[in-house]
């Protein structure tokens, strides 16, 4: 494990974007998703995805320069083709335009298709409540999930990421509808550490504790039935409206060719500024309730990322050697 200074760990993953081709904005906005991603804990969203997005850049199934094309749909709705583009960098831009839309409708949404892996949702929503507005993200993914009962996967992790504006600072949730990302998955056999029972089943549809059978194999819902459920659910919605492949269709996110055809849905709602103190009132209600035995205190989810956030910023990222040593000789050469 290697300590880096935030600072340097940003320098060096703009610069490896930059030299495989991507322009100054572009770069600086990936870059600033992987990084919020280690500072808050998320190391299977952070710099563990540099050098599969520069593979993809290097063999044409990304292009880093552009942002995306926007066809409204109707006047709350926007539909847009991501042109392979930077995935961060592709939502950004559609965030921007339906947060413009909602100041003057109330509500607004964007489809997303044909862009790549957008990292941590909790990223955009956070930013768009600092604003004073209510987002939700919905992001699809490779068929990774088995379904309730099932060994085979069938469905994308589709997580779901909310935020919504308070009198201290946006509420945040992220959370993905299988137990865990893949990408932890990968993070754990990238530190050569089993993962926890329960988490997953094997290519043949048996229950592993070891990362690389877990890659091959199938993650189980969160919570049973229910996540099955919402999972199923929202990788229905965003498919309907984005026009994404859904399944085991969906590729592009875990490999270094295929162009992504999985689907991103946002939807931004104008705030109620009045209503920021009475939420601030009833999470600080949430906070002082008496905790169970076993636990210190109440938490308001995001809690912990925001804390482990202000820790990294002073102490530094921890990031595995192996892919630290991938982002030094990326920023070095540009290419893997």
């Amino acid at each position: 494990m290697t300590l880096v200074p935030v600072s340097e760990a940003r320098a060096k993953a703009e610069e490896a974007l930059l030299k495989a081709g991507a322009d100054p904005h572009n770069a600086a906005l990936q870059a600033d998703l992987l990084i919020e991603a280690e500072l808050r804990g998320v190391p299977s969203h952070g710099l563990l995805r540099l050098e599969r997005l520069i593979r993809r850049i290097s063999n044409g199934a990304i292009d880093p320069r552009t942002r995306g094309r926007h066809d409204w749909r109707g006047d709350g709705l926007l539909h847009v083709d991501g042109q392979n583009g930077l995935g961060p960098v592709v939502a950004r831009a559609a965030l921007d335009a339906i947060s413009e839309r909602a100041r003057r409708l109330g509500v607004a949404a964007a489809a997303i298709v044909g862009s790549n892996h957008i990292g941590m949702l909790s990223y955009y929503v956070e930013a768009i409540a600092a604003q004073g507005q209510v987002a939700i993200a919905l992001t699809t993914s490779e068929a990774l999930v088995h379904p309730y009962g099932g060994r085979t996967a069938l469905l994308g992790t589709n997580p779901i990421a909310i935020g919504v504006p308070t009198s201290n600072g946006p509420f945040v949730i992220d959370l993905a509808t299988s137990l865990v990302s893949m990408g932890e998955i990968h993070d754990r056999a990238h530190r050569g550490q089993p993962i926890p029972e329960g988490w997953a089943l094997d290519a043949e549809g048996e229950p592993t504790t070891d990362p690389e059978r877990a890659k091959h194999g199938a993650i189980a819902p969160f919570g049973g039935a229910k996540g099955y459920a919402l999972g199923l659910a929202f990788e229905l919605m965003v498919s309907s409206l984005a026009g994404a492949a859904l399944g085991r269709d969906v590729r592009g996110t875990l490999d270094d060719t295929a162009f992504c055809n999985k689907g991103d849905l946002f939807i931004v709602i104008e705030g109620n500024s009045g209503q920021g103190k009475v939420l601030s009132r009833y999470l600080d209600l949430i906070r002082q309730t008496p905790p169970e035995a076993g636990y210190e205190r109440v938490l308001i989810p995001n809690e912990r990322a925001l804390a482990q956030r202000a820790e990294r910023l002073e102490t530094g990222l921890p990031i595995a050697d192996a892919v630290w040593n991938a982002v030094l000789k990326l920023s070095e050469e540009g290419k893997p």
